[in-house]
């Protein structure tokens, strides 16, 4: 199903994909205890032996935030320094998307976060579109959000997803592209891995932090676009009945990029998407370095031996 990049990170060394196994009583495959992030990576355009990640110093930032929840110290700088040296060794020639995580490394039982073994590494994959770019459809998710109290959700936690399958497959099994979950409060979250956005009079809408919703690095990124453009933005808690009304609603992720949603339940959605596609258009051309103000996100790495 997926094109691996043939060297992974695994146990303070770089080694060969296949050889980058657990035992299957690590603790962290029974207990959730992992957190894990994603960005995406292409060959520049103008120079095929660099590399350009997308906020690279923001992806290294956040996941160093939710290893704190595992009691885990493990800096930004050096999660940035396996990553770049990460993209040398497997040079990728094509769309990619890396997947750096830790996780309890530990063999035997008990949930706990002390006096536990922890361990980081990362592995990569080719990645085209994760959804189709011409839109997807949703259905309600029948599912929950996860509720901050319960949960640390201000970090990217592996056991949070959980809910996310559940969501999805619901959806796949009734027809839908992808689900949309409802927070505690009857209030829209987010989608099973993704952002979800509203547009309604020439304002882009979208749940706020107080809405149990992951701090998205594409959402932010968003954020900053519109108001640049001159978009004006709300941060607000959305109601279900606002989605079916929407003008536009579209779904945002680092593998997902901005993908417009074009149904929900039943409620078609108009086809004219104006904001979307200028959002779109935007980030795609920022994250091929073709716009100098938004340089600082872009890393480009020297793939050359």
């Amino acid at each position: 199903m997926y094109n691996f990049l043939p060297i992974a990170y695994f146990q303070d060394k770089f080694v060969p994909f296949a050889e980058a196994k657990v035992s299957i009583a690590t603790h962290a495959l029974h207990y959730g205890t992992g957190a894990f992030g994603g960005m995406r990576g292409i060959p520049d355009p103008q120079d095929p032996t660099k590399i350009l990640l997308f906020r690279l110093d923001r992806h290294c930032q956040r996941l160093s935030q939710s290893a704190k929840f595992l009691h885990y110290n493990l800096p930004p700088e050096k999660i940035k320094e396996a990553i770049v040296e990460f993209v040398k060794k497997n040079q990728p020639n094509t769309s990619f998307y890396i997947r750096p995580f830790i996780f309890t490394s530990d063999l035997g039982i008990a949930p706990r976060l002390h006096n536990i073994e922890r361990s980081f590494a990362i592995y990569g994959i080719e990645l085209g579109d994760y959804l189709s770019p011409q839109g997807v459809s949703c259905r309600i998710s029948s599912w929950r959000r996860q509720e901050d109290a319960s949960f640390p959700l201000r970090g990217k936690i592996s056991g949070a997803y959980i809910t996310s399958s559940l969501a999805k497959t619901e959806a796949f099994e009734s027809g839908f592209d992808e689900a949309i979950l409802m927070n505690s409060q009857g209030k829209v979250s987010e989608a099973s891995g993704m952002n979800v956005f509203i547009v309604r009079n020439g304002r882009i809408i979208t749940p706020g932090f107080d809405q149990d919703i992951l701090e998205g690095i594409t959402r932010d990124s968003i954020l900053t676009i519109a108001q640049d453009m001159g978009i004006p933005i709300q941060e607000r808690a959305v109601d279900k009945s606002e989605l079916f009304i929407a003008d536009e609603v579209f779904l945002s992720g680092t593998a997902a990029k901005i993908v417009p949603v074009t149904r929900i339940e039943n409620y078609y959605l108009p086809e004219s998407r104006p904001i979307t596609e200028k959002l779109r258009e935007k980030l795609t051309a920022i994250t091929e370095n073709r716009e100098p103000n938004y340089r600082d996100w872009i890393s480009s790495i020297s793939i050359l031996s």
